[in-house]
């Protein structure tokens, strides 16, 4: 069995950032899926209460669940794997298979859909192994958890198979975040910055047009080291130019 992971640059499967395939039984692929994108997402430290909380901007659960869905439900006969695809705006989990055709989409949402298993023997191991909670619940489980957290979820049947899209919210924005949330996210991120770089991250924050040269007066060094450490910070994957010197702006990546 496979998985194919990837990252890509923009809203569209144009660039890759970082591409790779998983081999295994149905645990581990669940498990290095999971990991995957725990890794490419952003994470939030809430300190609202005794003790420091890590917040992901998608639910572990929700895409762990599609995850597991997407595992049981495909169609082993199509030599197509599955694929975990995570762009700018959103993260696609998709499987081969269609969704059956003699039930509604609607209904499972509801809590009212009834099982129609393509895989019998690995909807069991699954279930014996509490990787899925009840039959049919899953689609639901993944939509009441983003609608917890005002996260848009899709879910697709296509000519190939069945697609399930998390919408990313744009945490630099403010989306989907409580008053006060969004300068924590910063601060969390400069921490593990050099003070230029922690400079640079916290004027971008605030004005994503800024240019190299008022960069360069604001933080009081040279154009040519403004751009060594926007360099960097490119390298550490946490800021990218998006169009030309002219007319462009940052991205905080997370």
């Amino acid at each position: 069995m496979e998985v194919q992971a990837a990252v890509f640059a923009s809203k569209d499967k144009i660039t890759f950032i970082d591409i790779q395939k998983f081999s295994g039984n149905l645990f581990s692929l669940r498990t290095e899926s999971e990991e995957y994108i725990k890794k490419h997402i952003m994470w939030r430290a809430d300190m609202s209460e005794s003790r420091r909380k890590e917040i992901p901007e998608i639910p572990v659960r929700a895409f762990s669940e599609a995850i597991g869905n997407s595992l049981c439900h495909r169609d082993y006969s199509n030599p197509k794997g599955n694929e975990v695809a995570i762009f700018k705006d959103r993260i696609e989990i998709y499987n081969p298979g269609k969704f059956p055709e003699e039930v509604r989409l609607a209904d499972f949402l509801k809590g009212k859909g009834r099982s129609v298993l393509r895989n019998p023997l690995i909807a069991e191991t699954m279930y014996k192994s509490e990787d899925i909670e009840k039959w049919a619940s899953g689609l639901k489980r993944i939509y009441d958890e983003c609608q917890a957290v005002a996260v848009r979820v899709e879910f697709e049947t296509i000519s190939t198979g069945f697609l399930v899209t998390f919408y990313r919210p744009n945490w630099e924005q403010g989306e989907g975040l409580k008053k006060g949330d969004q300068k924590r996210l910063v601060e969390g991120l400069v921490e593990r910055l050099v003070e230029n770089q922690k400079k640079i991250i916290k004027l971008i924050n605030g004005n994503s047009s800024i240019s190299i040269n008022e960069l360069s007066d604001k933080i009081g060094i040279s154009t040519t080291a403004i751009d060594k450490n926007i360099s960097q910070l490119k390298k550490k994957g946490l800021l990218r130019r998006v169009g030309p010197d002219k007319g462009g702006h940052w991205e905080i990546m997370r």
